[in-house]
């Protein structure tokens, strides 16, 4: 059967437009949400008015570098100021070399001006400043290019953050010391920008002393915080692509996709390029978006490990990631967030990986990242495992779930000690252990939804197992609450029995429920942690299993 595939989007042989998943996006090649309706502009443009230093932060390929950019040519356009980008993550290489990382930031700014100006007149100035020292070289040559420019300087520094130890400090502490020079020699406002707030830095020197971000800069009079797409604007970037190529995506996605990411700027682009581009089949522009596709998207993005997930990944190994993350896997978690260090906690909310809402518990940030953590903390632990799906799979390829969990009992029995000492997160070891199983099994064609917050006390798990290979098909759908006993036996059950009634109303559709209650006391015997038993609640039949 022949593909047609659809490559331009018009007569005139225009390329058409594609989801950008690296850089800053460019509106004439990638679907774009106008990068200057993400942010407050009238209060940004009031800040520099007024000459503010101020700071611009937000997670990792959220878009900020794209607002910068916007930012800039907007104001080189109304021709008030000279407005200068400069992205200095390449003294990150030079650790704690100061005079290394302040020479390189120099010549970044000199080259940025020069390209904006198109006249070597930033060079020239850099070339004058070469024998000062490395902590007023920068400064200095502020002060001069500042003088010598027709109009006041603009000055936006991207990744900030990146630059480390006694060369932060020393640049932070020279792009202070001309402040009350603005703006005839000094810029009339600097825009910081990275993923943390300045505040939050805690900069270790190389004599070990620390310095905070807020001390050596002093002078930040806002900060400005960029947030995700909202659900709006996730449903207008993918109109974008129907209305340029025909293409359409069934209404029903729309919701999934907002699970998946709740708006992460690069997860919603990359499930969209996924589905469109990747999945070679939906490249002919007739093939209409369904939901079915967006599930694959998003399992093809997880095992896939693009940059974005690996980054992610690597932050799990951080002990500082870990002490956040930890309590929310192992139901373990008081009502709020206040057994975690609050800088800790901070430090996590700004590269994204969880959020922190008024009067909620804190939680994972969107359900692509609540997939990728337990399945890479237990990524070892799946392959050495020798469960088969069709081992638990039944005549009309449902899943025996009781069969499943029944070989999970005598596993945990027999492994549990030696198991859980190899996850790097031991005190989710359990609930780590029964999910790195049950994804063993359902990587044969079924999917996992999972649910955990601090303060929940509990972890929620359904599987959806597709029975066709067509959508809308019948699907099997199960679910599972994961408990650490401890109170009374009895007081967790009943608690339990509840929470799991809840949730299988929550899902839908759900033919079975199963209560999960691991008994962590030392000084049981197996015999007596391990059992199952049925438990009837409202109607239901609700299977619990002690382990």
């Amino acid at each position: 059967m022949s593909c047609k595939i659809r490559i331009f989007a018009d007569k005139d042989n225009t390329m058409e437009r594609y989801f950008n998943t690296a850089g800053p996006n460019r509106p004439e090649k990638e679907y774009t949400i106008d990068p200057l309706k993400r942010i407050d502009l009238d209060d940004v443009l009031a800040l520099i008015d007024q000459g503010k230093y101020f700071v611009l932060h937000a997670p990792r390929q959220t878009g900020k570098t794209s607002c910068l950019l916007a930012l800039r040519d907007l104001l080189n356009a109304k021709g008030k100021y000279i407005a200068v980008y400069a992205n200095v993550e390449g003294g990150q290489a030079s650790r704690n070399n100061v005079a290394s990382v302040v020479k390189s930031t120099v010549d970044v700014l000199a080259r940025e001006t020069a390209l904006i100006m198109n006249e070597t007149l930033a060079e020239e100035v850099r070339d004058q400043v070469q024998d000062e020292g490395q902590d007023a070289m920068l400064s200095t040559y502020l002060t001069k290019l500042c003088k010598a420019l027709p109009r006041p300087l603009i000055l936006m520094i991207d990744e900030i953050d990146a630059l480390v130890g006694d060369s932060l400090v020393s640049v932070l502490r020279q792009l202070r010391s001309g402040y009350a020079n603005r703006p005839a020699s000094f810029p009339q406002s600097i825009i910081l920008c990275g993923v943390r707030d300045v505040r939050d830095y805690r900069i270790v020197l190389s004599n070990q002393d620390i310095v905070t971000g807020g001390s050596a800069f002093n002078i930040k009079a806002e900060s400005l915080r960029l947030g995700d797409f909202t659900r709006e604007e996730v449903h207008e970037l993918y109109m974008q692509h129907t209305r340029e190529t025909g293409q359409e995506f069934d209404e029903a996605c729309f919701p999934m996709v907002w699970e998946a990411t709740e708006g992460q700027p690069w997860l919603v682009n990359a499930l969209a390029r996924e589905v469109t581009w990747s999945m070679k089949a939906n490249r002919d522009r007739s093939v209409r978006i369904i939901p079915e596709m967006i599930y694959r998207a998003q399992e093809h993005i997880i095992y896939r490990r693009d940059t974005h997930i690996d980054t992610l990944v690597d932050k799990l190994k951080e002990e500082r990631v870990k002490r956040v993350i930890e309590p929310l896997l192992s139901t373990e978690g008081e009502a709020d967030d206040s057994i975690i260090p609050t800088d800790d906690v901070q430090y996590v909310v700004d590269m994204g990986l969880v959020k922190r809402e008024r009067g909620k518990p804190l939680r994972i940030s969107n359900g692509i990242y609540r997939e990728i953590i337990p399945r890479e903390l237990t990524w070892t632990t799946q392959e050495m495992l020798t469960q088969e799906p069709q081992w638990y799979e039944r005549a009309d390829g449902s899943i025996d779930v009781c069969k499943l969990l029944l070989d999970f009992q005598q596993f945990f029995r027999e492994n549990a000690d030696s198991w859980i000492g190899r996850f790097d997160y031991a005190e989710a070891g359990p609930q780590l252990l029964l999910q790195a199983f049950l994804q063993r099994v359902v990587n044969g064609g079924g999917y996992i939804d999972r649910e955990y917050g601090l303060g929940r006390r509990r972890t929620d798990l359904m599987i959806r197992k597709p029975l066709t290979n067509h959508y809308g098909g019948p699907v099997q759908r199960v679910v599972m609450e994961l408990k650490v006993l401890r109170r009374s036996l009895e007081q967790t059950i009943e608690d339990g029995l509840r929470q799991t009634a809840d949730y299988m109303d929550l899902c839908g559709s759900v033919e079975e429920g199963h209560l999960i209650i691991f008994d962590r006391s030392q000084t049981k015997t197996w015999e007596e942690r391990i059992w199952h038993r049925p438990a009837a609640y409202e109607g239901r039949t609700i299977m619990v299993w002690g382990m």
